[in-house]
């Protein structure tokens, strides 16, 4: 059989603003940066596309991916700054268009040497639902991925109804799926939602999860966040889980029906844990190596980044993620895709337009053959060293102190 698309990538979809820092002494932190009253000076402001549509949907056409991109945005003129964008590159055919809200957007203060924060305005995603969905185009495609439901208000509401609904019937399909997610408020409704609860219904029907550490951590232990969150003070949460915290929240995802489990960690790195993946090799042309995959678990190191280089830190994980899905399509072993995600993410860092700047797939393959990147293998009873114990019991006391 022969299929139209490699993939479609439903969801989220927005145009990023990004004012252009000039660069600042090392060690500013953002609360002297942006004091209440100071005026602070721009080099300007920089359009994108944004969210996991045109992040991960556009690196993965740019990696030879026939690809369809499945969201929604306003009939105004951050609108048709998205329109015009996805037309030049020949994208915009699944993109629907409506006159009941805004197009999605987000101003992104990111400083040089800070981390970012984001002020996101989800827009007309708030009224993205399953009637938007094209079920047309997924039944003609070899993976669907869907993205970041804390920011699509229809499909966590109701306990994820809409969300449960539109997974159950595309594994009815056939097609593989795949789920990425995005950090909830939790000051907002999504905040409010029973995660836990809401993650129960949907893993049994996800194929392949691809959320960032910190999402994970919140969605299915939001206790430990929070009492993680309260014991570090300023502390880059990605930098105090424990490992032995992230193989347990791996195995509770395999447990629940996931097949691979893919966790983003940023500059400490990814890791991956595989259950078994041979039902997916019934499905859409898939032909993944159970002796590979089934079982493997393993942690990747990041890409160091050059400083100098970096125009741009948003949308690395999307971008590691379409480069971990096209080599799933490809029949990759497990060392060798974390191996892509991790340069494509590392990669997206240099470019402040992915699709034109991006390094494409054959790049890439030079590059991992170049670039060597340590990765450790787990088996189920592998003790941990001694400094990792230690590390452990100096997290879980202060969080039982909190």
């Amino acid at each position: 059989m022969t299929w139209q698309y490699d993939v479609v990538v439903a969801g989220y979809l927005c145009v990023d603003m990004v004012p252009e820092f000039p660069h600042r002494e090392p060690g500013t932190s953002i609360s002297n940066l942006l004091k209440p009253g100071r005026l602070i000076e721009i080099d300007g402001v920089g359009f994108s596309l944004g969210g996991v549509v045109a992040n991960t949907g556009m690196a993965m056409s740019r990696f030879n991916r026939k690809v369809f991109l499945n969201g929604l945005i306003g009939n105004d003129l951050i609108g048709k700054i998205a329109r015009d964008w996805l037309e030049r590159y020949g994208l915009s055919e699944g993109i629907k268009i409506t006159d009941r809200a805004g197009t999605a957007f987000g101003i992104v203060i990111a400083p040089p040497g800070v981390d970012r924060i984001f002020l996101e305005s989800p827009g007309c995603s708030k009224i993205f639902g399953i009637d938007f969905v094209d079920f047309e185009a997924i039944s003609r495609c070899r993976l669907f991925h869907f993205g970041y439901p804390p920011l699509l208000r229809q499909f966590y509401r109701d306990e994820g109804k809409q969300l449960w609904s539109m997974f159950s019937r595309i594994q009815e399909m056939g097609v593989i799926t795949s789920l990425d997610f995005s950090l909830p408020d939790s000051q907002s409704e999504s905040g409010m939602q029973d995660w836990p609860q809401i993650m129960q219904r949907v893993l049994p029907y996800i194929d392949i999860f691809v959320p960032s550490l910190e999402e994970v951590l919140q969605i299915i232990r939001p206790d430990e966040y929070e009492k993680i969150c309260s014991a570090i003070g300023n502390s880059d949460i990605i930098d105090e889980v424990p490992i032995a915290m992230i193989r347990e929240i791996g195995r509770t995802i395999i447990e629940c029906g996931v097949k691979i489990v893919f966790i983003k960690a940023g500059h400490r790195g990814s890791y991956l844990l595989a259950g078994d993946v041979s039902s997916l090799n019934v499905k859409a042309g898939f032909d993944l190596s159970a002796a590979d995959w089934n079982g493997r678990e393993l942690w990747c190191n990041a890409y160091v980044a050059d400083p100098e280089k970096v125009k741009n830190a948003t949308g690395a994980g999307d971008t590691a993620v379409a480069a971990f899905l096209s080599a799933i399509l490809d029949g990759e072993n497990p060392d060798a895709a974390v191996k892509y995600a991790a340069n494509a993410g590392r990669n997206s860092l240099y470019c402040l337009n992915i699709y034109d700047e991006l390094s494409d797939w054959r790049e890439m393959e030079k590059a991992i053959e170049s670039e060597p990147i340590e990765i450790t293998g787990f088996t189920l009873d592998d003790p941990l060293p001694q400094e990792q114990k230690e590390r452990i019991a100096e997290v879980y006391v202060r969080t039982r102190e909190c």
